[in-house]
């Protein structure tokens, strides 16, 4: 079949489109797509590949042979193509590419492939994604009209290949985990669940973060509809699905965008700026037209096919800072002499007006952990347009308060109430994530101080103080029980610790933390204002001490917040409130139930006129060791 008789899906609006970085379904274009084409059935190929000189189509259906089927210019685009009649869904292959620049011939997966074989073989898979039927219209639809800032948000982070193993220690499968994680997820009451990067990569131990398919969820652990029955499980069970996104770096691995035409396509060829060398890894070109139009794809892609609802972005500061984690000489300034990266700004900006205009509803949520202002404004106020931002500061300043002795906290109590200086000038998620509980920094529960029992009631404090912080809620799996090794991505996490009572304990109070946030507006519906957060005191550090008040939109529905980081229990302790009343104790975090000495105020005190803490009334309590305490006013006079 000659050039003039082989057709194409591709048209001249699809060309300008991308040439100017604006195809944001480009996915339906290039990679290999099942159509019909002049009455004929079969595979169109195509791919980008400017430098190129020659390309070939090798696979399984021709014996990986180069001379068999060439694909074709279209014009100067730079894109190649082929139609190859009566070839079927399930066959592998990749592309030839021979450079024109130095004759040097590279064997590539496909940059748009839907599906590749499982690691460490390389090939991608011709797919047909189009097959499975979606039964989430009604949650799709709702997504639309929900406001995210004041909505409950309680995340639970999750490496989907050590969760939970199979009894031979193999990977469970998409649907197996759609069968045993989302009833887990909505038995502990999280409304979302964060999946560490489910896209391709070749190596178990990035966990994910050096991609290599950015259109292809990992053959891991199943095939492209088995994740999205995955994404569709967990809709009908009203739990939303955020996955990380990595447009930061990709691998140096020579099957994938390395060099891909033998040039620097993907990256920049000076290494100064294409190389994050502590990574290993390459930066991308985002001040390419069609480098960004891939990304922009990409990200639209999982919105679009996978019905996700949210796309955590990694190491956004890698990408906003041309020297970041570099030496002087080892980075290049931008136009005005300045270390901002602004092809990354601008790039950054897009995405998140592409997203938020097509998928009202939807998140994208920064990993960003400088303090470049506005990540979380819009884009027509200066911000980069992001929905939320990781709180990373919040994050340092609360782990290195909780690991102190308790008896040096009080020298650290700032530690505790600076974010409220800056609380609201982002939209925040406060992060417990994966990163703090690998590479030596043990668990969390091995974080904390004292004996046992202490160890436990610190982390009980510790989830009390962050769901009673202004910002949504992230907690990595394990967390939630007091999972006491680090975090290992190559065995599943340490069930057997639920047979010891503390531990199953610990996983009662998340619990019923995530009930009593989902019930109490004043906990989220006002995050990200001023008006939703009080403070009693925050000045008694010698007793490391603090309470404050949490608003709902309607300001009579509040809550009483008492925190007492120390293990000396406080007796007749007079806290400063707003109304009389009774306030009730919704929640104790020593309570016997949750392995704790069981002080507490016999399920809630009355307030009396004696003014204190710039309050008109006070309740007098009995403050437990290393705990939280919550009030909430039932009756009034």
């Amino acid at each position: 079949m000659d050039k003039k008789e082989t057709p194409s899906i591709i048209t001249d609006y699809d060309l300008y489109l991308f040439g100017e970085g604006n195809h944001l379904r480009i996915y339906e274009k290039l990679g290999a797509h099942l159509v019909e084409l002049n009455g004929t059935e079969g595979v169109h190929f195509a791919l980008w590949a400017p430098n190129a000189e020659e390309v070939s189509l090798i696979g399984s259906f021709n014996n990986w042979d180069p001379t068999r089927h060439k694909l074709l210019p279209l014009g100067s685009s730079g894109i190649w193509y082929t139609f190859v009649p009566g070839l079927k869904e399930g066959q592998m292959y990749k592309y030839q590419i021979k450079s024109k620049i130095n004759g040097d011939i590279r064997i590539k997966a496909d940059p748009f492939g839907f599906y590749f074989e499982e690691r460490p073989k390389t090939a991608t898979i011709v797919y047909d994604i189009n097959k499975y039927n979606w039964a989430d219209q009604q949650w799709m639809e709702a997504r639309r009209k929900v406001d995210p800032l004041r909505k409950p948000m309680s995340i639970y982070e999750v490496h989907l290949g050590s969760w939970l193993r199979r009894d031979d220690g193999g990977f469970l499968t998409y649907r197996e985990l759609a069968e045993k994680l989302i009833p887990y997820v909505k038995e502990m009451g999280f409304t979302h669940i964060e999946l560490l990067p489910v896209t391709e990569h070749p190596l178990d131990e990035s966990w994910g973060y050096q991609c290599t398919g950015y259109f292809a969820p990992t053959s891991r652990y199943g095939r492209p509809e088995d994740f999205m029955y995955f994404i569709d499980a967990c809709h009908q069970a009203g739990i939303a699905v955020i996955i990380d996104w990595v447009p930061a770096h990709f691998p140096k691995d020579d099957f994938s965008l390395r060099r891909f035409d033998g040039t620097c396509l993907y990256e920049h060829e000076d290494p100064r700026q294409g190389e994050h060398k502590d990574w290993g890894t390459l930066i991308f070109n985002y001040g390419r037209n069609e480098v960004r139009n891939f990304l922009i794809a990409s990200a639209m892609f999982w919105l679009d096919r996978y019905h996700v609802d949210g796309l955590r972005v990694d190491a956004v500061a890698s990408m906003l800072y041309l020297d970041y984690s570099k030496k002087e000489g080892e980075w290049i300034p931008n136009k005005y002499g300045g270390r901002e990266n602004l092809e990354a700004v601008d790039f950054l900006k897009r995405l998140n007006e592409t997203v938020h205009l097509y998928y009202p509803g939807a998140v994208t949520i920064a990993e960003e952990s400088t303090a470049w202002p506005g990540v979380s404004r819009p884009t027509y106020v200066g911000g980069l347009g992001f929905t939320f931002k990781w709180n990373m500061g919040w994050m340092h300043d609360t782990l290195e308060y909780f690991q102190k002795d308790p008896i040096f906290r009080k020298y650290h109590h700032s530690n505790l109430t600076f974010s409220l200086l800056y609380a609201f000038s982002e939209n925040f998620v406060l992060p417990l994530s994966h990163d703090e509980v690998v590479h030596e920094k043990r668990s969390l529960i091995e974080k904390m101080p004292g004996d046992r029992w202490q160890r436990f009631a610190n982390l009980r404090a510790l989830f009390g103080y962050m769901y009673g912080h202004p910002g949504k809620k992230l907690l990595f799996m394990g967390g939630e029980f007091g999972q006491t090794k680090e975090w290992d991505c190559k065995g599943q996490l340490q069930w057997e610790l639920l047979e010891d009572d503390l531990h199953r304990g610990l996983r009662q109070y998340v619990m019923d933390l995530n009930r009593i946030y989902l019930s109490e507006p004043a906990l989220f519906e006002q995050d990200f204002e001023h008006e939703g957060f009080e403070w009693i005191d925050f000045s008694n550090a010698e007793e490391s001490i603090i309470s404050f008040i949490r608003r709902a939109s309607n300001r009579d529905n509040f809550l009483v917040f008492v925190c007492n980081f120390t293990p000396v229990p406080r007796y007749n302790y007079l806290i400063g409130v707003p109304e009389p009343g009774f306030y009730r104790e919704i929640l104790n975090s020593d309570s016997e139930l949750y392995g704790g000495s069981n002080m507490g105020n016999l399920g809630g005190v009355s307030a009396e006129a004696n003014p204190i803490h710039n309050r008109p009334f006070s309740i007098k309590i009995t403050l437990p060791p290393l705990s939280i305490l919550i009030f909430k006013l039932t009756e009034t006079p």
